[in-house]
Formats: C-alpha cells, sequence, structure tokens
C-alpha cells in the first residue's frame, strides 16, 4: 500500500504540499500551532484512510482483483489530500471519525 512518504517523493501535481498539510494536521505537541508533524500518526491516518475508501466506497464491479481495489482506493486517497489542501484549517476526517460521540 501507498505510504505518505511515496506520496512526497513523487513531487507531483501539489502532492508534496498536501502531505505536509496532512502531517500538520498530526503535531507532536496538540496545541502547538508550531510543532512538528508526528508522522508515524499521519502516516496510519492515511493508511485507514485508503483502508476506509477500499472497504466503503470504492465499486467493485470495476475490477475484481484486490490489486485494482487497492490502486484505486490510493488514487482517491490522494486526490482527496489534493482536494482537501484547498480547504483552510481542515481536519483530518479520521481524527474527526474517531473523536466522534457514540450513539
Amino acid at each position: 500500500m501507498i505510504t505518505l512518504h511515496d506520496l512526497h517523493e513523487e513531487g507531483t501535481d501539489g502532492v508534496t504540499d498536501a502531505v505536509l498539510a496532512f502531517g500538520a494536521r498530526h503535531p507532536l505537541k496538540p496545541g502547538q500551532s508550531d510543532a512538528e508533524p508526528d508522522w508515524a500518526h499521519a502516516e496510519r491516518h492515511f493508511t485507514r484512510l485508503i483502508e476506509v475508501i477500499m472497504g466503503e466506497a470504492a465499486p467493485p464491479q470495476l475490477d475484481d482483483s484486490r490489486d485494482g481495489l487497492v490502486r484505486r482506493a490510493e488514487n482517491e486517497a490522494r486526490q482527496l489530500l489534493l482536494t482537501l489542501n484547498t480547504v483552510p484549517g481542515y481536519r483530518c476526517p479520521i481524527c474527526v471519525k474517531q473523536r466522534r460521540p457514540l450513539t
């Protein structure tokens, strides 16, 4: 599965900026605006994002193979990072989901 590091290394189409912004949403010291990113935490959330997309949003009829499903989910996660990067002050969707109260 693709990682944030892999995306950063691509360095194309604003992906690098989107990866850095996603990392900034996961500071080592929450509450400090200038805190360094917690890349391990951000990486876990990016992987979880791919898994959620793969399990819930990927249409299985397009490609029966597991590899095809993973590639589509990775591409959708990449696109989501690029889209979120245009939204000022966005929150990581996985962080938001984890903090949602149980009903």
